[in-house]
Formats: structure tokens, C-alpha cells, sequence
């Protein structure tokens, strides 16, 4: 996926201006910025979902906007940040919906449908859901049911929106190790906002940074994700701490800043 010169804006100011960004396979993009920023609507755009001011985004060359929507579906897959489930669908009828852009002239689910549905469901540690009502599920439950259907939707681009909100630590780690497993061994591409920089910046090869004014930096994790840069980002001063093999971020000591 190619950004160029990429605008949006909201309520009169401007989130993203001249974004010229390119997102590669095997890449792991996080993208980070304060409340605000625009880390949303960016992934709204990149979907397909929202139009720009300006600019334009592309997929393999190509305008997403002259895409086929099923053609695109089988491209990208996007998960929003939240959700409300008004019927009771079984676990495993949510997944499988994310089958549909395979399905051509089918109205129905084939075997290879529910053995890719099953096995993302076991990946995200809900195999045994499957037959349980979304409704009934705890909320970290209903976020891996959400994020097995991006899997089973089987793109090599996936949009993601805070994939690892309302889940417990352990869980947290999986989901995110599993999506960094991804790039590597599958060679796909994962776009995802995060507000934990420690997690983001230990499976993260590339992050974006909006600064809220329209201002973005990109780049190699290890360049863009320091103390200084996160700290003009954030708003708020950012120390980094060395932990073995590992670089921690750490809110600044009460008194070392203004």
C-alpha cells in the first residue's frame, strides 16, 4: 500500500498533510499519536472507508477507490476499534463472514470455509467459543473473535485498530507475537495503532508517528520510536531505558519537566 501526498482533516484541523508513505510485505507498521491525532481516521482512509482531503492512497499501484469491493476485500481487511453486536451470531457465524469475499456466487459456507474459520479462532485462544453467542462473550473474548475474522479473512494487508485493547497481558503479548509471527513467516503486512509503546516497539519494524498538526515522521522502528521523538508526539516527556536486549519507555520522573 502507497500513500501520496495524503490529506485528511477533522472538524477544521488538519490531522495528515502530504503523507508520502509506502507500506511494504513483511513490514510491521505501528502507528502511534495522542488522542486526537488522527490514528483512526488514518486507518479509515488507508480502508477505503473515508475519502481524503487531498492525496490519494494506492494498493499494488493502483487507486483503492477503482477497486472492486470484493477484489479489495481480498486485499486488506480491517478491524475498527469497537463494536456492538446486535443479533446473536454464534462466535464461529462472525468469523465466517469474513469468508464472503471468496464466495463469488456461493450463498453458503464450504468445508475450506469453516477449517480456515476453526483454525484463526484456535490461534486467538477461542477455539472453544465457537459455538458460544458473541453477546455472552467477555469483552477480550469478542476482540479475538473480531481479530480471528480479519485472520480468516486471508489478506496480505491487515488494518488494525488497536487490536490489543480490552485483553488481558497475556493475551496482549499473543496477539501481538502472533501478528509479528505473521510478517515474518507469511511475508503480510500489518498496520496497527497502539498507545502501549513498549508492546508496538517489540514486534514493530516500522512505526508512524502523526503528530496532531498534520506533522508525521516514518521510518525503521529503532530510528523513529526515541525518547525525543515520542516525547514531541505524545505531548508529554518519554524516557528510554535500556532492560537487557530490550528498550523500555517509561514516563518521565515527576519534576523533570515543566
Amino acid at each position: 500500500m502507497q500513500t501520496r501526498d495524503l490529506g485528511l482533516s477533522a472538524g477544521g484541523r488538519v490531522l495528515v498533510d502530504g503523507l508520502n508513505w509506502t507500506v511494504e510485505a513483511g513490514q510491521c507498521w505501528c502507528v502511534i499519536g495522542r488522542n486526537g491525532a488522527g490514528k483512526s481516521t488514518l486507518l479509515r482512509a488507508l480502508a477505503g472507508l473515508r475519502a481524503p482531503e487531498k492525496g490519494s492512497v494506492h494498493m499494488d499501484g493502483r487507486p483503492i477507490a477503482d477497486w472492486p469491493l470484493a477484489a479489495l476485500a481480498r486485499e486488506r481487511s480491517y478491524l475498527p476499534q469497537g463494536r456492538n453486536d446486535a443479533f446473536g451470531y454464534r462466535a464461529i457465524d462472525t468469523v465466517l463472514a469474513a469468508r464472503h469475499p471468496y464466495q463469488d456466487d456461493r450463498y453458503w459456507d464450504v468445508e475450506s470455509d469453516y477449517r480456515i474459520a476453526h483454525a484463526a479462532l484456535r490461534a486467538l485462544d477461542v477455539g472453544h467459543l465457537a459455538e458460544r453467542d458473541v453477546r455472552t462473550l467477555s469483552g477480550g473474548e469478542r476482540q479475538r473473535v473480531a481479530i480471528a475474522a480479519v485472520l480468516s479473512q486471508e489478506t496480505p494487508l491487515m488494518l488494525l485498530d488497536e487490536p490489543a485493547s480490552a485483553l488481558d497481558l497475556a493475551h496482549q503479548v499473543g496477539v501481538m507475537d502472533l501478528l509479528a509471527k505473521l510478517c515474518r513467516s507469511e511475508r503480510k503486512a500489518v498496520v496497527l495503532v497502539s498507545h502501549d509503546l513498549n508492546l508496538s516497539h517489540s514486534v514493530s519494524t516500522h512505526a508512524l508517528l502523526l503528530m496532531g498538526d498534520g506533522e508525521w515522521q516514518a521510518g525503521p522502528a529503532a530510528e523513529v520510536m526515541t525518547a525525543p521523538v515520542l516525547s514531541r508526539c505524545l505531548g508529554y516527556p518519554i524516557e528510554a531505558v535500556r532492560h537487557g536486549r530490550r528498550t523500555i519507555f517509561i514516563p518521565a520522573e515527576e519534576g523533570t519537566h515543566d
